[in-house]
């Protein structure tokens, strides 16, 4: 098959090296001629537009707020990644909100999809980030005591940005193959934690901008030239990996965590997305290819959606990938336990 190479003029996206078992344009197809089940997903996963219409899944759009207004996050239908990043640069006081999707819109949303009959899987944006999913399972189980023949599973992604992305993809064969909704749920219930992600900043100044650090240690880090390496623990929430003087050595930083924990199964795709910021993602792009086994993986490339945009800055460089079961990256306070225990 020719390399499929999708570009839009609003997210300038790019699947390389289309081919084979991960060509979502033949998942998605797959999935509608064998659905048991409606797929469900939401915007703070990053999807680009292109790949969520091929799947075939519905995209709950979050909500973002700046001094302009309310705006959906519409997976950079109405405004350019470009844009929006470079809004941030010229405006480094503004300050920008999200906000969780209601229960009361859950439940529209899930009303609609049972309609026809068929049961929902709904992969939300992790708790350890936004209490959405508790307004997701509270909708879920309103729906249900109302339409008793209805089923409404709902599911922590626990791994967000691109890495939801990349789950969803895999779900959505499990369906192609004729998965039932609740096959779907326990099998993403465990696939969940295989799915890694790193990332890194340019700036610490979004993070104290919107209260997820001091504003005195952003500070610090900007005159230090402090680049974190980022990533998310077996619970969603954001870990610190490390932090770094200088930007390569952030994205090298990268590049070891991939090497050490990626799973080597080159029927599954790798993601890798940046908030503005292309030449990196290129040379990280790039690095991955010279590991072995890589060259002809496919690599899926999109940009940081506004949700989360809005709370890291531009500048973002980011890399999701299959590998090694995150629950066993143990905390020191989970080792201490398991010696308690004897385990």
């Amino acid at each position: 098959m020719e390399q499929d190479v999708t570009s839009t003029a609003a997210s300038s996206s790019t699947i390389s090296n289309l081919n084979g078992p991960v060509d979502v344009s033949n998942v998605g197809r797959a999935y509608h001629r064998r659905r048991t089940c409606k797929i469900i997903v939401d915007s703070p996963g990053d999807f680009d537009r292109v790949v969520a219409d091929r799947l075939g899944v519905r995209v709950i759009p979050f909500s973002y707020v700046t001094p302009d207004g309310e705006f959906l996050d519409d997976l950079w239908e109405s405004r350019s990644p470009h844009d929006f990043y470079e809004m941030m640069r010229k405006n480094p006081d503004m300050r920008i909100t999200t906000a969780a999707v209601t229960p009361g819109r859950y439940i529209e949303i899930f009303e609609e999809e049972i309609a026809d009959g068929l049961p929902v899987l709904y992969l939300g944006f992790t708790g350890g980030l936004s209490s959405s999913i508790d307004s997701a399972r509270q909708a879920a189980e309103a729906v249900m005591q109302a339409h008793p023949e209805s089923k409404i599973y709902v599911l922590d992604n626990l791994c967000p940005s691109l890495a939801a992305e990349l789950l969803a993809i895999e779900v959505v064969r499990q369906a192609a193959e004729g998965f039932t909704a609740e096959e779907l749920y326990h099998w993403a219930e465990d696939a969940r934690y295989f799915v890694q992600g790193y990332f890194t900043l340019d700036s610490l100044h979004w993070l104290g901008q919107g209260g997820r650090i001091p504003p005195t240690a952003a500070n610090v880090g900007g005159k230090l030239d402090i680049k974190p390496e980022l990533s998310y623990d077996r619970t969603g929430a954001l870990t610190l990996c490390g932090m770094c003087r200088g930007r390569k050595k952030a994205l090298r930083a990268i590049l070891q965590d991939f090497r050490e924990n990626y799973g080597h199964d080159r029927s599954l795709p790798i993601a890798i997305a940046s908030a503005d910021a292309d030449k990196d993602a290129d040379w990280l792009e790039a690095q991955i290819r010279k590991e072995k086994g890589c060259e002809d993986v496919v690599v899926m490339r999109s940009y940081i959606s506004p949700v989360i945009g809005s709370h890291v800055g531009p500048g973002m460089v980011a890399v999701a990938f299959w590998g090694s079961d995150r629950r066993e990256k143990l905390s020191l306070t989970d080792r201490i336990a398991r010696k308690v225990r004897g385990a």
